[in-house]
Order: structure tokens, then sequence, then C-alpha cells
């Protein structure tokens, strides 16, 4: 998936109150890339600023992000690519709303996955990669003592220890992936109200590292898939979905 960025580049609060013409007629220095503008989004989506079934209209991406709705379409297109988003003929684009059993498929696949990331990083890694690592840990458990974080930003700290984990092979196609299955997660996360203990998942990310540092690919790897079933577990996979609305130029200035 595209990477995240942290916010989007508006210049001022009435930039997102009128829309540009469609040619794209807003100053250069003003504009966004398809890329940037892919980026955003997909943070907002990561963070839960933006949840399943939200409509991304294409007129309000145009006033947010100064642009075109060309541009806003392509960056729509490299979202779809990633499974983020769907794009509906003759609806629009929404925030994708997973299945259960496309849930149940992405949890099964990042056990495959995953699995083979921690062979690679413990086959790989240098003293530099597990500082790294340890470093996020140590980042996560302080946020997580801040009771002022909200959920939404440590979930996305907890994915990003995956992400960093599968960096950490050298391996970009794996790493991209793993970006885009923990991404699909944090939907389906979302979607299905997710009851896991962010505490417990740092813990196991600790303890998850002490097997890497004694060299055990098998017990690392079982560690992993442990913890990644007890995510799919925390899960209410047999609950209805939600019909959540937001403002949608409201969510992405957030």
């Amino acid at each position: 998936m595209p990477r995240a960025s942290s916010k989007p580049p508006v210049s001022d609060a009435s930039s997102a109150a009128a829309a540009p013409p469609d040619d794209g007629a807003a100053p250069a220095d003003k504009q966004s890339s398809i890329e940037s503008i892919a980026n955003d989004i997909a943070t907002a989506i990561v963070e839960k600023r933006l949840p399943p079934g939200t409509w991304l209209r294409e007129e309000a991406l145009g006033r947010v992000y100064s642009v075109s709705r060309t541009k806003v379409r392509a960056a729509l297109l490299m979202l779809s690519k990633d499974k983020l988003i769907e794009m509906i003929p003759d609806k629009g684009a929404f925030v994708c709303q997973p299945t259960v059993e496309e849930a149940r498929e992405v949890f099964a696949v990042r056990r495959i996955l995953e699995s083979e990331v921690v062979r690679l990083f413990i086959a790989n890694a240098r003293p530099r990669d597990y500082q790294v690592l340890e470093q996020h840990i140590k980042f996560e458990r302080t946020t997580l003592r801040q009771t002022t974080t909200m959920g939404t930003v440590r979930e996305k700290l907890l994915g990003d220890f995956h992400v960093a984990l599968a960096e950490a092979t050298g391996n970009r196609t794996l790493a991209e992936l793993v970006r885009e299955l923990v991404a699909r997660s944090s939907l389906i996360a979302m979607l299905y109200h997710s009851s896991n203990d962010p505490h417990c998942s740092s813990d196991e990310h600790a303890e998850f590292l002490r097997l890497c540092r004694k060299d055990d690919p098998e017990a690392a790897v079982t560690s992993m898939i442990e913890h990644l079933e007890r995510i799919e577990a925390s899960l209410s996979l047999d609950t209805e979905k939600p019909d959540r609305q937001l403002d949608l130029v409201k969510a992405l200035l957030a």
C-alpha cells in the first residue's frame, strides 16, 4: 500500500470550502501529488478516521487537496489496488467493508506470510535491526501509558511493529505485502469491534523479539502465529457490520 503521510496539505480552512475547477486550476505549489493524496487517505483509513463504508466523494476530496477530480480518481485507483477502497460503477468509491470470510482469509494469509518474515528476519537481522524493534516496543509502552492517547493511534503503532519487522528482512516486496495486510487488518478490527488488549499485544511483541534473539526460529514463528490467532479471536465476527457515516472533509482534516 502507499506509505502513510501525516496531514492533508491544505493551506487554511478556507481551502477546503471552495471547490477548484475540474481542470485543476489551483496554484501548483498548493496542489498535492497523486501519491501523497493516496498516502494521506490510506493513513486516515488505517487510523480509523475513515471507517468502512465511507463514501469518498471526489468533489469533497478535490476541495481538501486543491486538485482536479482527475487526480483524485487516480489516487483512489491506487488505493483500490491495495484493497483499501472499492470502486463501484455508477456509485463511486467507498472504504472497503471486508466480509467475515475475507477477514478470516486476511489473518490466514498473515499467519503464512509473517511466519516466513520471522524466519528471514532471524536469518538476516543485524544488531541495528534488533535495536530498531526494541525502540519500537519501548515507544509502544510509553504511548500505551498515556491515557489521552487515542485507541486508533495505539492500534496503528502496534501494527507498525509487524511492518517494521518485515522491512528488516530486506525484502521490499514482502514488506509491501505485510503493509497492505496490516492496513486491511485495521479495517477489519474497526468493522468487527476488536477487543484486543494493546498492552497484551505489546508484551507479546517483546516476548517474540526475545525468542528471535535466542536464534530459535521455530519458537519465534509459533509465538507470532499465536499472537495473530489471539488478535483474530478478539474480533466479533458474528456481529452485523455497523452503518457508520461521517463528514469526509472533517475526517481528513482531523
